[in-house]
């Protein structure tokens, strides 16, 4: 029901805008979050956004330099991603829940990932 997509290269710096494309009409239910796993490390949060997108949270480590942001008319959800560093080098997941949280364990429905590797 989630489909991410928009990862690719980048060097440091550069930017890039995933997407995140959901099935369903019930689509502006449910707040939407980015999280990320990188190499060797367990998945983390990065942004979450509110059913109708007026509160958005951020992850200290992405705050000022990603925008998440929705489009309930599309069904889609964005993750904007300025200044890229080597450290944001992962496999980044949107996903799905009732309530808005930061929390893993909150979100019930889950994309496939989408790969964004940043070269110094």
């Amino acid at each position: 029901q989630l489909q991410a997509s928009g990862g690719g290269s980048v060097q440091a710096g550069g930017s890039l805008r995933l997407s995140c494309a959901a099935s369903g009409r019930t689509f502006s239910t449910y707040a939407k979050g980015w999280f990320r796993q990188a190499p060797g490390k367990e998945r983390e949060f990065v942004a979450v956004i509110s059913r109708g997108g007026g509160s958005t949270y951020y992850a200290d480590s992405v705050k000022g330099r990603f925008t998440i942001s929705r489009d309930n008319v599309k069904n889609t959800v964005y993750l904007q991603m300025n200044s890229l560093k080597p450290e944001d080098t992962a496999v980044y997941y949107c996903a799905a829940d009732a309530l808005f949280s930061t929390r893993e364990g909150d979100f019930g429905s889950w994309g496939q990932g989408t790969l964004v590797t940043v070269s110094s």
